[in-house]
């Protein structure tokens, strides 16, 4: 969600230099315009006090000596802060609440946010969002070429876990999940038309499979570098997903999206380009959205994504195949399942 802004800074003459995690390196190698700087993030969270004074002072080698005119932290967390300390730079942009200049306004799309606090763009009325940037030296797609008509990725999985890993809290992430029941009949409905049907997810989305294991789809889980994603993506006519990362990594390719969203609110987070749609469950929900960049409610059943049906997904799916068929494809939107009840009451009252 940041690309577009740093794109915008490539554009203007900028040289950059992109410090990330050793696994969104390979997503950030594949434009040209980035010269990417590994760490090894998972020493920094979770290895030892030695190893992670090591890997900060790897880091530190690298960028600590070398003068730019544009040092900037696009986090809020102290540690991502403490990475870029040595750094001398003519100008250095650091998340904080502490001010609307450097806060990432809630209700609005990340990328246009990232946008404004890096490229000091005017915060007035405008109607443009930033649009997505498409890698430039994507890797060929591992899978063949779709043998039928339509071939539809699903990301059953997903929802990163590793914030709440290292605050050491149970995870709660898995709110953002929409049911793995209602993936399978989605499935179902899907093979049933004689579609080809592509399971999306990394290594630890493998818990998946056996839901699956009596339907004919292909098994794409935990075998494909995130470029490849992508790659496989532009092979698919859709991709259905919740909010997680293969939904970011989708909005860089040319296929259709059904994104599925209940806590987390879709206009900060849904990729701002044509024949993207984000269904937002809990219509009528007083809780929702019940994340706010830090922590989730304490809810013990996400209502809200439960109240998504397959056949509120599949009628999206076909609306957007039937508009990019018909040559019109149309921009982004978000559409709420108005009339669904709620399978289960959200306050039991008692006399």
């Amino acid at each position: 969600m940041a690309i577009p802004a740093v794109y915008a800074l490539s554009r203007q003459g900028y040289a950059i230099d992109w410090i990330c995690g050793e696994t969104s390196s390979s997503v950030l190698r594949s434009f040209s315009w980035i010269n990417v700087i590994p760490v090894n993030d998972k020493a920094i969270f979770f290895g030892k006090p030695l190893d992670r004074v090591k890997a900060i002072v790897s880091l530190w080698k690298k960028i600590g000596f070398k003068r730019y005119d544009l040092s900037a932290t696009l986090y809020y967390d102290n540690r991502y802060h403490l990475l870029t300390l040595p750094v001398r730079s003519r100008r250095r942009i650091v998340l904080s609440r502490a001010s609307r200049e450097t806060t990432l306004l809630a209700g609005r799309p990340h990328s246009d946010e990232y946008s404004r606090c890096l490229l000091r763009t005017e915060d007035s009325c405008r109607t443009q969002s930033a649009l997505p940037v498409r890698p430039d030296r994507l890797p060929v797609s591992p899978f063949p070429p779709k043998a039928a008509v339509r071939r539809i990725a699903l990301v059953a999985g997903g929802v990163n876990l590793v914030r709440e890993q290292i605050a050491g809290r149970i995870p709660k992430q898995v709110l953002r999940r929409w049911p793995i029941e209602h993936y399978v009949l989605l499935a179902r409905q899907l093979l049933a038309r004689d579609w080809e049907v592509v399971l999306l997810g990394g290594p630890d989305d493998k818990w998946v499979k056996p839901y699956f294991e009596q339907l004919a789809v292909q098994d794409a889980i935990g075998t494909l570098a995130l470029p490849q994603v992508v790659s496989l993506c532009d092979s698919c006519d859709v991709v259905v997903t919740n909010d997680t990362g293969p939904l970011h990594l989708a909005g860089l390719s040319t296929a259709c999206i059904v994104a599925i969203f209940g806590p987390t609110d879709p206009s900060m987070l849904l990729p701002r380009r044509k024949s993207v749609v984000g269904i937002w469950g809990g219509q009528g929900f007083a809780c929702r959205p019940c994340y706010d960049g830090r922590e989730f409610a304490p809810c013990q059943f996400n209502g809200c994504m439960h109240q998504v049906t397959p056949d509120l997904v599949l009628r999206e799916l076909d609306l957007l195949l039937e508009e990019r068929d018909r040559g019109v494809p149309k921009p982004w939107r978000i559409v709420s399942p108005e009339g669904t009840p709620s399978p289960e009451p959200l306050v039991s009252l008692r006399p």
